[in-house]
């Protein structure tokens, strides 16, 4: 391993070769985005390349689409893999619970689609994206452009009866104008500080005009991996309530680690 990796990502990638384990021989695998999912793609197309993987990758972003065609991974839509068979995927916070905040990234609406559309989902973060209550986060809200003052009024109005400690919402920019998702929308980043209770605020968040999507993940985590500077890797299984522990040899591989940037 690179000595100019720094403690975290030593255990973004540590998580990434652990849950890579899970992809065998012709599956369809959703492919995260953001900088723990890079990671994953990297070691993905590294067993393309050097095992044979043969494999069909749906992305969650343009940029993790370009990213997955650069080291291999064949690359096909959601409409043409139609159902996926695992989907691993990076997050911002989860709690005991394996549910999420996501959407930092501000790619949420395909990463939920692509992570509903899998018999299973796999996340995989560093020990430090753990909390007792999901919130410290800001939580994105993809929002239509049209209108998306008055979305953000009626958003930060009904958070006044919510269990949460914040109730600001501001847009998300990209300099000095607006972030715009893949599909043309904006993100409202809420301020909530804790959320009381993830599944009430996402089902009410998803009944407001102008909303699409948000970034609770609620139910749709299977798998979480979790690793470690040091090269351990701990693995929790919500449904089979397991918990496992592995080390992880570091091995130095020019092309896994060559032009990081994400």
């Amino acid at each position: 391993m690179s000595s100019e990796l720094s403690p975290i990502d030593k255990a973004k990638f540590v998580a990434a070769k652990k849950a890579v384990e899970f992809v065998e021989d012709g599956m369809r695998v959703g492919l995260g985005t953001g900088s723990t999912a890079a990671w994953m793609v990297r070691c993905l197309g590294e067993m393309v390349r050097e095992e044979g993987l043969k494999i069909r990758g749906v992305p969650t972003s343009t940029r993790t689409a370009e990213l997955a065609r650069d080291v291999g991974i064949e690359v096909v839509s959601l409409d043409a893999a139609k159902w996926l068979d695992v989907t691993i995927d990076g997050a911002d916070e989860f709690d005991g619970e394996l549910n999420l905040i996501k959407g930092g990234g501000g790619a949420l609406l395909q990463e939920k689609i692509v992570a509903t559309a899998s018999d299973q989902m796999i996340v995989i973060t560093d020990a430090s994206k753990e909390v007792d209550t999901l919130g410290a986060f800001p939580l994105p809200v993809e929002v239509i452009p049209f209108g998306w003052q008055t979305t953000q009024a009626l958003i930060e109005e009904t958070l006044v009866s919510m269990d949460v400690l914040g109730r600001s919402a501001s847009l998300r920019m990209n300099g000095d104008r607006p972030f715009v998702t893949d599909e043309g929308n904006h993100i409202l980043d809420l301020h909530l500080k804790r959320i009381g209770d993830p599944r009430q605020m996402a089902m009410i968040l998803n009944q407001m005009p102008g909303v699409v999507e948000n970034g609770l993940f609620i139910d749709i985590c299977d798998t979480v991996v979790i690793g470690h500077g040091d090269g351990k890797a701990q693995v929790r299984d919500i449904n089979a309530g397991t918990i496992e522990e592995n080390m992880l040899d570091f091995v130095e591989g020019e092309n896994l680690f060559a032009d990081l940037s994400d």
